[in-house]
């Protein structure tokens, strides 16, 4: 993934870089008063806010499908600046960003890194929602020295199952959305239980909670040039994730329409999906783990003992002589803590 940082985008950095703390976003902790700022790298005129510390490895926020600025959550951005660096920017075509916007998540990915490179960082963490989830994969994959955590959430692997039916449920929802006047992530973003419909409701006053400065809203040209780029994520061949090494933590909703839970597993190849052979009584015996100490004591008792005296007699044998007991004593802590719990079951 080519990555083209121009000399005025580190010379606005540079100059952001030597503002005092007031003037930068050191005593920003609210989301709503955080001011919408501008970079200019790679040709393209970046939207973006911060606030937070101003010291520490920044968390950058990559947006889901349609999203804008206004688009992220206010209580989740002001809960991980009020200790951590939080960065948003509008990618390439999207909002108050210059520029067309990509028809490929690879495209995508190039500018977002593009964009990190341009405010000066080395390292970041990730913080990617839906499309967003996807960018972050190609980022950490093709830029791994530039990525030290991430988390991706509600989002799938390029090739997962059903990725590709994005573009028809997000059409249903909108046109659902017209019918009922009700804003689409009503419908994308939450179930139709009384609580699904209520924190939706609550999520969308939130969204409106800032009232000055807002981002502009996404066109329907970038609109469709994205939900391209999610449908051609879905028809490619999966991608190879265990180059991916940094720590992620993967998170989704259980009732996610677009992108469920168990899509963002790869399935596994049929030889492992079915059951085990179940062992015969010989090769179960066997398999039997005998605890030390009893090894001796059970060799010392005869498997199958005759039928009755009479028959023992025929064979001109006596009888065996009961087995000395044998006290056995845990040899680890592992056996000391299962005699401790087979005694509190029963």
């Amino acid at each position: 993934m080519a990555v083209k940082t121009d000399q005025q985008a580190v010379a606005r950095s540079s100059a952001n870089k030597s503002e005092s703390p007031d003037a930068h976003n050191n005593s920003i902790t609210s989301w709503k008063e955080a001011p919408t700022r501008t970079l200019s790298a790679g040709g393209v005129e970046f939207a973006y806010r911060q606030l937070g510390p101003s010291t520490g490895v920044p968390v950058v926020f990559l947006t889901h499908l349609a999203a804008v600025l206004d688009n992220w959550d206010p209580r989740v951005v002001d809960g991980i600046a009020a200790e951590r660096r939080v960065i948003t920017f509008d990618n390439r075509g999207v909002g108050a960003s210059s520029g067309s916007t990509p028809r490929t998540i690879d495209e995508m990915a190039s500018d977002a890194v593009t964009f990190i490179r341009g405010l000066g960082f080395d390292q970041v963490d990730l913080f990617g929602f839906s499309m967003g989830g996807m960018i972050a994969q190609l980022i950490a994959r093709e830029e791994p020295q530039l990525v030290r955590k991430m988390i991706i959430a509600g989002t799938g692997p390029a090739g997962g199952e059903g990725i590709d039916g994005v573009t028809r449920i997000s059409y249903l929802d909108i046109a659902r959305g017209l019918l009922t006047r009700q804003d689409p992530k009503q419908f994308l973003f939450f179930t139709r239980t009384p609580n699904g419909r209520r924190a939706g409701k609550e999520f969308l006053a939130r969204l409106q909670e800032r009232t000055s400065d807002r981002d502009k809203a996404i066109s329907v040209r970038s609109f469709r040039a994205q939900l391209k780029a999610i449908h051609r994520w879905g028809q490619q061949q999966p991608a190879d994730l265990s180059s991916i090494h940094h720590p992620v933590l993967v998170m989704n909703g259980e009732s996610d329409r677009m992108v469920p839970s168990k899509k963002q597993r790869r399935p596994r190849p049929p030889a492992l999906e079915q059951p085990a052979r179940p062992l015969s009584r010989r090769r179960a015996r066997r398999r039997v783990p005998v605890p030390r100490g009893l090894r001796q004591a059970r060799a010392r008792v005869p498997m199958r003992a005759p039928a009755s005296p009479h028959a023992l007699a025929r064979t001109g044998l006596s009888m065996p002589s009961a087995p000395r007991p044998i006290r056995w004593r845990p040899s680890s802590t592992c056996e000391r803590l299962a005699i401790t719990r087979r005694g509190e079951r029963s």
